[in-house]
């Protein structure tokens, strides 16, 4: 702070000079203000006077009372309360002929006014000096309504009053001088001290040396310093400048462009742009030149510019150049090999990196179980080409797909054989030295991965070009590890694929059945991306009818293959219970839950999200579907003048979440009508609503008198599955109608002795059916199972036959109770009713309705009776009882 206060110093200095300058202007200020301040006063006080002798003029009271008969008594008190209010000197009213009503001195009141007595005509100020000082007197006329005056009234106020209350804001105005005279001095403190920091407290003479020190210092650095004007003059060089641009030292403010410098440079030091590290060659020195320009105002007014000879760093930064475009390929590389699990695209793409910017020529050679997934041999001499690139190098390249025998001699085999990358140079005219200069420069280096060697990458160049060295074999081996890498994810995934495929198409059902109900037609997409569950069934059930299942496991791969294969399995295993749909979804729902809560137990990361169906049921005898869906789309109903809708199923969740009801719904379908089964991914892509593959899915059926396979061109046409993300399953099925004549019932009474009469009734149908030669074994399995139902059963007892294309009897009635087949001992006087039953029919079983239960049976048309597991067999089945136990 002694500096600070001191003169010596150059902040010192600055300091009084600011502080003076301050109260000058404080002072000026002041003045100004009390000069204002007084004119301010007299322009109030005639302000105030003629508002308030304007306000009572102008009031309604004021004419009235002047016109009234005693004005002085009605005005007196009201002018005084005014004055005192307002703090003027007096207010007097007058009539037209100069008599005053009222005064502050009650002698005055009923005297004539000094001077002109009329009032005047409009409002009158006058300023005048009096015994108590200046004054200021405002007139203002009081009329009648048509303008005729019955008055005026006068109100005078001396200037002293308002400028004393002026005086009392005096001190405010002090005390606000005083706080900006201390705010100025602060700031003008702190920016002194400001000051004193950058100059160190130094004065003019120290400040003068310190210059002449710096520009010592300018001139013995190792660094050139150049300062350019902004009209394209050399202001200023130093030592260094001078020897690194050649410059002579007797330049006075000379033009840059008489310089002689290198045409670039030059260029740069005239230009007003920015300029970092930029390189230049000037004569045998590379010159490193920073420069930043200086304005002033926004205007160009020269720049500073700083000179670095970096000649030693030249081939330094050659091999720096080279080693960073290694990195940046190496980097490419790792993003364009293996952007698909796809082996010969990952060798392709290996090529056509290599080729652009290290090899002239490359070539990748794979052993033959590569592409297909397989484990490559240990010594495998034999490769394919799956990948040629480039050219202008090398031997005239086989083309991809040929077979390639790699000999001991090569290079080849030499890398494949010791694991390790060769060098080498080929000659290109046949019997010429490997060192002369026609000859080709080859890296081979094997591609491995995890300890074996799928194949051999080539890099050839040119003999005439820039050859290979040793430094380029850490690269190429670096390249090839990463390909390596890339091919053998692609191996195992295109051998996982393989596997997944397998499976699948194992799981799937490889030939539809025909049933004589419906006429039908598939297809089934896998998708580009992997293998999915989605699967698809025809299953034949009891009374002629058909289920058509779809379904759909979340997921991709050889989970969602397996998951799929166990639920199409057991929808096989639940359709022949002959369960309603929506019993078979809540089964179904069961076990995907139980499987989900499996594999969580077991620890396994990858557990079973979930999965969809959509199970429909086709009776040709009454021409109904009843369907249920879980989490599935709704199938398609094509009419056959091709309306389309698709019907409003219940909307089951997805199965596994469990602790939800399914619902199934009947409905009638016209003979001939198409029902379209599909899963999610024909409609749903990712670019696509759903709603839009619907509307598209709708067109593509619309047309009548399409067959089943048909109609599956017609869909796929208009829904192309390239590039599905997803498998597709389309099952189209057109329907028949039983014919009635084929169908025959009967109503039986609960008496044993119905059962001969419909043994009679079905003899008689059978011969109209042409079908005597089953007579025997169709009347001995309805005698049975028409007896049981008497027996044990309740009514009503139904009996319906239907000739399909095998013969199907069922036999209904209102319990629920099942019969079960046993042997029975040879003491047992029954129990081997049901044994013949499954003796003579082809098959048999038992399915519920809402009423009770019907058990069924079919056999062959073909007049023999079906032995065990539905196979012919001509042995009598009495003869394994004998006649004692008979």
């Amino acid at each position: 702070m002694r500096s600070l206060f001191g003169l010596h110093s150059l902040a010192g200095q600055v300091l009084l000079f600011q502080v003076l300058i301050v109260v000058l202007t404080i002072a000026a200020a002041f003045v100004a203000l009390v000069l204002q301040s007084r004119n301010d006063s007299t322009h109030e006080a005639r302000l105030r006077s003629l508002d308030i002798a304007t306000t009572l003029a102008t009031a309604p009271g004021t004419r009235a009372a002047m016109t009234g008969p005693d004005p002085t008594a009605a005005l007196q008190p009201l002018t005084e309360r005014i004055r005192h209010d307002t703090g003027v000197d007096l207010v007097v009213v007058y009539s037209r002929d100069g008599v005053r009503y009222t005064h502050p001195d009650p002698d005055q009141i009923g005297r004539s006014v000094p001077g002109r007595s009329e009032p005047p005509r409009e409002p009158v100020t006058r300023t005048a000096d009096t015994s108590a000082g200046l004054s200021v007197v405002s007139t203002v006329p009081v009329t009648e309504a048509d303008g005729t005056p019955v008055g005026a009234v006068a109100v005078g106020i001396t200037v002293s009053k308002v400028a004393a209350m002026a005086a009392e804001q005096m001190p405010l105005l002090l005390g606000a001088a005083a706080g900006a005279l201390a705010v100025c001095a602060g700031g003008t403190v702190l920016v002194s001290r400001r000051l004193l920091r950058q100059t160190h407290g130094l004065g003019p003479v120290e400040m003068t040396r310190m210059y002449d020190h710096h520009d010592a210092v300018l001139h013995a650095v190792r660094e050139g310093v150049l300062i350019t004007g902004g009209d394209g003059r050399l202001l200023l060089a130093n030592d260094e400048a001078r020897r690194l641009l050649g410059l002579p030292p007797d330049l006075e403010r000379p033009r840059i462009d008489d310089l002689g410098l290198d045409p670039a440079v030059a260029e740069l030091l005239t230009s007003d742009r920015t300029a970092t590290d930029e390189v230049h060659l000037t004569a045998d020195r590379l010159l490193a030149v920073n420069k930043r320009p200086t304005s002033r105002d926004g205007a160009y007014t020269g720049s500073v510019v700083t000179l670095r000879d970096t000649t030693e760093l030249r081939a330094l930064s050659g091999r720096a150049e080279v080693a960073r475009e290694r990195l940046t390929l190496l980097y490419d590389a790792g993003m364009r090999i293996g952007s698909t699990l796809d082996v010969e695209r990952t060798a392709r793409e290996l090529a056509e990196v290599a080729a652009e910017r290290f090899a002239g020529l490359v070539t990748v050679d794979l052993a033959e179980e590569v592409p297909r997934g397989g484990e490559p041999a240990a010594t495998g001499t034999v490769m394919r080409r799956v990948a040629v690139a480039g050219g202008g190098a090398g031997p005239a390249p086989l083309p991809a797909g040929t077979v390639v025998t790699l000999t001991d001699a090569s290079p080849q085999a030499r890398c494949v054989a010791n694991g390790r990358a060769v060098l080498a140079t080929v000659p290109r005219t046949p019997g010429a030295s490997p060192v002369d200069h026609d000859g080709d420069a080859l890296i081979a280096v094997p591609l491995r991965a995890r300890g074996a060697v799928l194949g051999v990458v080539s890099f050839w160049r040119a003999g005439r070009a820039e050859p290979f060295d040793e430094e380029d074999i850490p690269f190429a081996e670096e390249l090839a590890t990463r390909a390596g890498v890339a091919l053998d994810n692609a191996r195992r995934y295109a051998r996982e694929h393989a596997m997944a495929v397998t499976l699948q198409r194992s799981l799937l059902p490889r030939d539809l059945p025909e049933p004589s109900a419906l006429e039908l037609a598939h297809r089934y997409l896998p998708a580009q991306a992997g293998v999915g569950g989605d699967w698809f069934d025809v299953i034949e059930l009891s009374g002629a009818r058909v289920a058509l299942v779809v379904g759909d496991v979340v997921g991709h791969g050889l989970h969602a293959a397996a998951t799929m294969g166990r639920l199409r399995t057991a929808v096989h295993n639940f359709a022949t219970l002959d369960l309603a749909p929506d019993e078979l979804l809540a089964r179904l729902d069961d076990l995907v839950g139980r499987l989900d809560r499996e594999r969580e137990a077991q620890g396994e990361d990858e557990g079973l999200i979930g999965a969809t169906c959509l199970y429909v049921v086709y009776n040709p005898v009454t021409g109904a579907c009843c369907a249920a869906r879980a989490g599935h789309p709704p199938f398609a109903l094509v009419l056959p003048d091709g309306a389309v809708s698709f019907p409003d199923l219940p909307a089951g969740p997805p199965l596994g979440l469990g602790g939800l009801p399914f619902e199934s719904t009947e409905f009638p379908v016209p003979e001939g009508s198409r029902l379209v089964l599909y899963t999610d991914g024909l409609v749903e892509v990712r670019d696509r609503d759903i709603d839009v593959g619907l509307g598209i899915l709708r067109t593509a059926l619309s047309h009548p008198g399409r067959t089943p396979e048909q109609t599956c061109r017609d869909v796929l046409d208009a829904l192309p599955p390239e590039h599905a993300r997803d498998d597709i399953a389309l099952l189209v099925a057109r329907t028949r109608v039983l014919d009635p004549g084929r169908v025959a019932d009967w109503d039986v009474p609960r008496d044993a002795a119905a059962v001969s009469a419909v043994r009679a009734g079905v003899g008689r149908q059978l011969e109209r059916w042409d079908l005597a030669e089953a007579g025997f074994s169709t009347e001995l399995i309805l005698s049975e199972l028409v007896t049981n139902a008497i027996r044990y059963g309740s009514p009503p007892i139904h009996v319906r036959l239907l000739r399909d294309r095998g013969l199907i009897c069922e036999v209904s009635d209102g319990s629920s109770t099942s019969p079960h087949l046993r042997h029975a001992a040879a003491t047992d006087e029954g129990g081997r009713g049901l044994f013949l039953v499954a003796r003579y029919a082809e098959r048999w079983g038992t399915r519920y309705t809402t009423t009770g239960k019907v058990i069924w049976t079919e056999q062959l048309l073909n007049g023999r009776a079906a032995g065990p597991g539905g196979h012919s067999d001509d042995t009598d089945p009495l003869d394994q009882w004998s006649d004692v136990t008979l």
